[in-house]
C-alpha cells in the first residue's frame, strides 16, 4: 500500500483592513485580491476609463483618480482595494499609471500564478508494479531509446533487456567480448547515442564497446575502445541537436579521472577507419586509447582532469547550458568538480564544491540553473553553479543518506530516494517536501539501486538489485488526448509500410500504425529547435524528406539516419511550404518567387547545394505550392493567386492561370518585384502564412486568391477530348477552383468554407472525393466525381454534392491526407491542437493517435462503410414529417435497438468510441439519427442488409411532354378494332410448354449477390438468436433474485 502524506504548507494569513461604511455593501473577499475578482467586462470598463479626454496627462491616472473612477464604474469591492491595486502596479512610484502598465502587471501576475499552481500539484501515482524478473545480477542502468520508443536495462553480467513502450519484454540479448571470458564479464554502465543510433557499454576490462542498433545483426559491436588507464564506472553522452556531428562522451573511472571524447563527425564516423574498410562492413574496429589521446583520429579529441584524487567517480555529466563537465565522489574534498570548456584552449578551467561526508549523486536543472546534491549527511543542497561558497538552499527531512536525486523539469520539483527506501517529492520554490512514499518497495536489507525517471511518460524506474519496479504518474483527468506535445504541421501515409508519419513544430517526427493507432517510433530534434513545416516521401517510400523553418531539407531513412542535408534557403532562415520529389529532381518552394531545384545527380556529399532553375523568376509573389502531372506538366501557385504551368523537361513557363483573367499575363514594375521578394524572405518570421498554431493565416491579407494547395485530377481520362477540369486549387477566402490547363480556363469555383481566410485540402487517388479543412477545425467531404467533367463556356459556380461535415479538431486543420485500409477510405487530419485524428469518409471517428485504447480497423471497416452509407441516405432524404404511423415507428425502433445492442458488444466497438470525445459525440448524434431517419415519404425504408448502400431517393420531376396523336385521337387509329366482335376465343399454349429452363434465383442474379444476401441473412439470424439468449438469461437472473 502507498504510504503518502499530503503536504501541509503553512502560509502567513493576509488580513485586509475592515471595509469602510461606504464600501460595506460590496464587501471584501478574504484571501482574494480585487484583481482576481475582476471579469473581462470589468477590464473593458477600466480600459474605457483610460481613454477619457478629461485625464491629464492623457490616458494616465493618479492614485486618487484611479480609486474614484474605478470604484464608481465597477460598483463592487472597496476603494482601498483599488488603491492597493494601484500600488502594486506603480512599483516605480511615479504617481501615475496607464493601461499598458496595468495589462503588464496582470499578465505577469497570471504567469506567476500559473507557475505556482504547476509547482504545487502533487503527483498522483498508480500502484507500483514489478516487471518480469529476467536479470540474475544487479541492474546497472536503465535508458530510454527515443527513436524506437523502447526501454533498455543492463545488468552486471552483460544481459540487455529490451522493453516496449507498454513495458512488456520484447527480447533479451547477451553482450559478450573476446577480451575476457563470459563468466568474468562485468558491465558497469550504459549510454544511448541518439544521433547515431548506437549504445556504448563500459566493462571492467578497461574498454568501452559501441554497438550499432541499425545493424542487421542482433547486436553488432562496431567499435571497441581498448586500453583505458582505469576501469570506467560511469558514463554520459551529449549531442548537439542542431548539428548531429557534434557530440561528447564523458566517463569517470575508479582512479578519480574524468575524461571526455569530443566527436566532430559523429554521423559520418565516430573514429577514423582504415582506408580499405567502410562502416557498412560488419567488422569490429579495435581502437587503442593511446591513439585517441595522441591525436591519430582526426575526427575526435580528448580532455581530462584528475582532481578527484584516487576516489571513485560516482557520476559524470556534460551540461551544454553551462558548457561544463560535472562529476562527484563520496569524498569531502573536491566533492563536486565543475570543469569548464574554454574556446580555443585544450585544458579545462575547474571549480570545486567541498561537501562534508561527500555525496552519492547530483542533478542539474538548466531552467532553474540549480545543482542539487544528494548528501551522505541526509541533506539535499541546492547550489548556484557560479556561487560555490555556500548552497542557496538546503532540503532537510531525510532520516538516512540520500542515494540519488532527479529534477522534474516541467513541475519545478525534485525526486529524492534515501537509503531507508523513502521516496520524496520536493517543491523547489518553497523548499519543502510535498510527498512522501514508503513501505511499497521490496524488503531487502542491502540493495544496489538504479534510478531513472522518464518525464515524457511520467514513469519512474527503480531497480533493487536484479528486480525492476515502476511507478507511473496518473494522467490529469482534464487533459485531452493529444498526439504530439506541440502543434502538428504535416501528416503522410506510407503505403509500403502501412504507417502514418506526422511532424510538429517541436521538430519531432512520429511513426504510427494505421490499423491500431500504436506509436512505433519517434525522432526528436530532427532540425534542432526549428519547426518542421512540411514532409514528403520519395517514389520508393523508403526515404523521408523534411523541410524546416531553418531553410534546410533533410533526407532520412526509417532508422533515423540523415543521408543528405539540402541547403534550400542558402544559409538563410526561411519557411519551406512544400517539397515535390520527381524522377530526377527535388523541387522546394515556399519563401521565394522562384523554384529551388536539387538535381539527384549532384547528391555526392552530405551537404547539397541547390542548382539553377532554367526558367528563372516568373512569379510576382512567393510560391507556396506545386503539383506535377506526368509526363512533363508542372504547376506552381503563389501567394497572389497566380499559377504558372511549366514544362518540367525544359523548365520553361508555357502559360499562366489566374482567377482574374486580366491579371493572367500582367507584369509588375521592378520596384514592386523587389519589394515582393523582400517580403517573401521575411514571411516566415512575420507569420503571414505559417502552419503553426500562432499564425496559420495571420492578418496580412495580400490577396483573397492565395493558392495554398494544388492537386491534379490524374484519374480523369480523356480530359483533352472532353474539355473537363484536370487541376484543383484552394486557399484564399475558402474558395476551391477547378481548372483545365490545356484550355487555360477556369471551369468552376465555389466557396467551400465561408468566413475563412485560408483552407487546406486533399483529393483521394480515385478523384471521387475532395476533402477540405478550415481554421476552426471543421472538415468537409465533397463528391467531385461528376463535377466539371465536360467543357462549358461559363464557369460553374454551384458547389458539388456535400457528403458530410464534421469537426474533429478544436483548432485549425494544418494538413489532410487519405488512405485506404481494408476497403475503407480513411481521412487523416493534423491540427494545431496537437492531435492527429482518423475518420472515415462519412465523418465517423475512428480514433486519435496517442489515445490509450488501440483500434482495429480490419474488424470495423464493414461497419464503418455501412453506417456511413446509411447516414448518407438519411441526409439526402430530408426531414421527417409528424404523420408517420406510430406502430411502424415502434417496430422500426425495436429492430434498430436490437441491432445496436449487438453491435455495441463487439470488441472492436468499445475502444475508440467510448474513450474519445469524437466517439461519444458521434454516439449521441448517431442514436438520434437512427431512431428518426429511416422513414422516407410515407413508407419505411429498412436500410439493413446487402442492399443498404443503394442510393434510394424520390423520382425526378420531368417536364410536360407533348402527347402523340394516337393518344389524343384514339378513335382515328383504334375505332374499328374496338367495335369489332371477337368471334372465337384464342387458345394460348400452357406455361410448361413454353418454359425452356427451370426458373430460380440462381439463374436470374449473379452468384456474388446471392452469397452476400445469404451471409446477411445468416448474420441477422445469428444476432437475433444471441440477443434472445441474452434476454432469456437476464430474465432468469431477475426471476431467481
Amino acid at each position: 500500500m502507498n504510504s503518502q502524506t499530503s503536504p501541509v504548507i503553512e502560509r502567513q494569513p493576509s488580513f485586509p483592513a475592515l471595509p469602510s461604511e461606504e464600501s460595506s455593501e460590496g464587501g471584501r473577499h478574504l484571501g482574494e485580491s480585487i484583481e482576481n475578482r475582476l471579469s473581462i467586462k470589468d477590464f473593458t470598463e477600466i480600459q474605457n476609463l483610460f481613454k477619457s479626454p478629461e485625464l491629464n496627462p492623457p490616458e494616465c491616472m493618479s492614485k486618487e483618480e484611479f480609486m474614484e473612477r474605478t470604484y464608481a464604474a465597477m460598483r463592487h469591492g472597496a476603494k482601498e482595494e483599488y488603491g492597493d491595486l494601484f500600488d502594486k502596479i506603480d512599483v516605480s512610484r511615479e504617481g501615475f499609471i496607464d493601461w499598458d502598465k496595468l495589462t503588464s502587471f496582470m499578465l505577469l501576475e497570471l504567469y506567476e500564478k500559473d507557475e505556482r499552481v504547476k509547482s504545487s500539484v502533487i503527483p498522483q501515482w498508480k500502484d507500483i508494479r514489478s516487471l518480469p524478473l529476467i536479470h540474475k545480477e544487479n541492474i546497472q542502468k536503465v535508458v530510454y531509446l527515443k527513436g524506437s520508443c523502447r526501454y533498455v536495462t543492463l545488468s552486471k553480467d552483460g544481459l540487455l533487456g529490451v522493453w516496449g513502450e507498454n513495458l512488456k519484454l520484447q527480447r533479451s540479448l547477451r553482450i559478450c567480448t573476446d577480451t575476457v571470458k563470459l563468466k568474468d564479464l562485468w558491465a558497469t554502465s550504459l549510454v544511448f547515442l541518439a544521433n547515431v543510433n548506437k549504445i556504448a557499454v563500459a566493462f571492467t576490462s578497461k574498454e568501452i564497446c559501441f554497438y550499432d542498433l541499425s545493424s542487421k545483426q542482433d547486436l553488432f559491436c562496431q567499435y571497441k575502445l581498448q586500453g583505458l588507464p582505469a576501469t570506467p564506472v560511469c558514463m554520459d553522452y551529449w549531442h548537439n541537436p542542431d548539428d548531429g556531428n557534434d557530440a561528447i562522451l564523458t566517463f569517470g573511472d575508479v582512479n578519480g579521472k574524468v575524461q571526455a571524447i569530443y566527436f566532430t563527425a559523429a554521423i559520418i564516423s565516430l573514429f577514423e577507419r582504415p582506408v580499405n574498410s567502410t562502416e557498412d562492413q560488419q567488422t569490429t574496429l579495435y581502437i587503442p586509447w593511446k591513439e585517441v589521446v595522441g591525436g591519430f583520429h582526426k575526427c575526435c579529441s580528448t580532455a581530462k582532469h584528475e582532481l578527484h584524487d584516487n576516489n571513485w567517480v560516482r557520476q559524470v555529466t556534460y551540461s551544454s547550458h553551462l558548457e561544463a563537465f560535472l562529476s562527484c565522489t563520496t569524498s569531502d574534498n573536491n566533492t563536486v568538480i565543475l570543469a569548464w570548456r574554454e574556446k580555443g584552449k585544450t585544458h579545462l578551467r575547474t571549480t570545486s564544491l567541498n561537501i562534508a561526508k561527500g555525496i552519492n549523486g547530483f542533478d542539474y536543472d538548466s531552467g532553474l540553473n540549480i545543482i542539487a546534491t544528494a548528501g551522505n549527511d541526509h541533506k539535499i543542497c541546492l547550489w548556484n553553479p557560479y556561487v560555490v561558497s555556500k548552497p542557496t538552499g538546503i532540503l532537510q527531512g531525510n532520516m538516512a543518506s540520500v542515494i540519488t536525486i532527479k529534477f522534474i523539469a516541467s513541475r519545478k520539483q525534485l525526486f529524492s530516494f534515501s537509503k531507508d527506501k523513502v521516496l520524496r517529492v520536493w517543491d523547489i520554490h518553497h523548499q519543502v517536501c510535498i510527498q512522501r512514499i514508503a513501505g511499497i518497495f521490496p524488503k531487502t536489507v542491502e540493495f544496489h539501486l538504479s534510478f531513472y525517471f522518464c518525464e515524457p511518460h511520467g514513469r519512474l524506474f527503480l531497480s533493487f538489485n536484479n528486480q525492476l519496479s515502476v511507478l507511473e504518474m496518473k494522467k490529469e483527468a482534464s487533459k485531452r488526448v493529444t498526439s504530439h506535445e506541440k502543434p502538428v504541421t504535416c501528416v503522410l501515409y506510407n503505403f509500403t509500410f502501412k504507417q502514418v508519419i506526422s511532424s510538429d513544430t517541436g521538430s519531432t517526427i512520429t511513426f504510427w500504425m494505421i490499423d491500431t493507432g500504436r506509436k512505433i517510433k519517434q525522432f526528436s530534434g530532427c532540425h534542432g529547435n526549428a519547426e518542421i513545416s512540411t514532409m514528403a516521401l520519395d517514389a520508393s517510400e523508403t526515404r523521408l524528406l523534411t523541410g524546416s523553418t531553418d531553410g534546410t531539407v533533410k533526407i532520412w531513412d526509417f532508422n533515423g539516419h540523415c543521408h543528405h542535408k539540402l541547403n534550400a534557403g542558402r544559409d538563410r532562415t526561411v519557411e519551406i511550404s512544400q517539397i515535390l520529389v520527381l524522377k530526377r529532381t527535388i523541387l522546394v518552394v515556399g519563401w521565394a518567387r522562384e523554384i529551388t531545384v536539387f538535381r539527384l545527380n549532384t547528391f555526392t556529399q552530405y551537404l547539397v547545394q541547390p542548382s539553377e532553375w532554367k526558367g528563372g523568376v516568373k512569379h510576382h509573389d512567393d510560391i507556396l505550392c506545386a503539383a506535377f502531372l506526368p509526363p512533363q506538366s508542372l504547376v506552381t501557385g503563389s501567394y497572389d493567386g497566380e499559377m504558372i504551368v511549366w514544362n518540367n523537361n525544359t523548365e520553361n513557363a508555357s502559360r499562366k492561370l489566374h482567377p482574374d483573367p486580366p491579371k493572367a499575363w500582367s507584369s509588375k514594375s521592378d520596384s514592386q518585384l523587389h519589394s515582393a521578394g523582400k517580403r517573401s524572405i521575411s514571411s516566415s518570421s512575420s507569420g503571414r502564412y505559417t502552419y503553426s498554431s500562432s499564425g496559420f493565416c495571420s492578418a496580412e491579407s495580400d490577396s483573397n486568391n492565395t493558392v495554398t494547395r494544388l492537386f491534379f485530377l490524374g484519374a480523369r481520362k480523356h480530359i483533352s477530348a472532353t474539355g473537363g477540369a484536370n487541376l484543383v486549387s484552394c486557399g484564399g477566402s475558402g474558395y476551391v477552383r477547378f481548372w483545365n490547363i490545356f484550355r487555360n480556363q477556369l471551369m468552376g469555383e465555389f466557396q467551400a468554407h465561408e468566413g475563412q481566410s485560408f483552407i487546406v485540402m486533399t483529393i483521394e487517388k480515385t478523384n471521387k472525393y475532395l476533402i477540405t479543412g478550415d481554421l476552426d477545425g471543421w472538415i468537409k467531404v465533397w463528391d467531385i466525381q461528376e463535377y466539371c467533367t465536360d467543357y462549358i463556356e461559363n464557369k460553374n459556380v454551384d458547389p458539388p454534392p456535400l457528403v458530410t461535415l464534421f469537426q474533429p479538431h478544436s483548432d485549425c486543420v494544418t494538413h489532410i491526407e487519405t488512405c485506404t485500409q481494408n476497403r475503407c477510405l480513411l481521412i487523416l487530419s493534423a491540427s494545431a491542437d496537437c492531435s492527429l485524428c482518423v475518420s472515415d469518409v462519412f465523418g465517423n471517428p475512428v480514433g486519435i493517435f496517442g489515445q490509450e485504447e488501440h483500434w482495429r480497423i480490419e474488424q470495423r471497416s464493414l461497419i464503418a462503410e455501412g453506417d456511413g452509407g446509411l447516414e448518407n441516405i438519411q441526409e439526402m432524404t430530408g426531414d421527417l414529417t409528424s404523420s408517420h404511423n406510430e406502430s411502424a415507428v415502434q417496430s422500426d425502433n425495436l429492430a434498430l435497438e436490437l441491432l445496436n445492442e449487438e453491435i455495441e458488444e463487439l470488441p472492436f466497438k468499445n475502444s475508440p468510441w467510448e474513450n474519445t470525445v469524437l466517439g461519444r459525440k458521434y454516439r449521441r448524434n448517431g442514436l438520434k439519427e437512427k431512431l428518426h431517419s429511416n422513414f422516407i415519404g410515407n413508407s419505411v425504408q429498412h436500410a439493413i442488409g446487402t442492399f443498404s448502400l443503394l442510393n434510394i431517393s424520390s423520382l425526378r420531376e420531368t417536364a410536360e411532354m407533348s402527347k402523340p396523336d394516337f393518344v389524343v385521337n384514339p378513335d382515328k387509329y383504334f375505332g374499328e378494332k374496338v367495335e369489332e366482335n371477337i368471334s372465337e376465343i384464342v387458345e394460348f399454349p400452357t406455361f410448361p410448354e413454353t418454359l425452356k429452363a427451370v426458373f430460380d434465383e440462381g439463374s436470374l442474379f449473379p452468384r456474388e449477390i446471392l452469397e452476400r444476401e445469404q451471409e446477411a441473412k445468416q448474420l441477422n439470424e445469428r444476432m437475433f438468436q444471441e440477443s434472445r439468449i441474452k434476454r432469456n438469461k437476464k430474465t432468469t437472473r431477475i426471476i431467481e433474485k
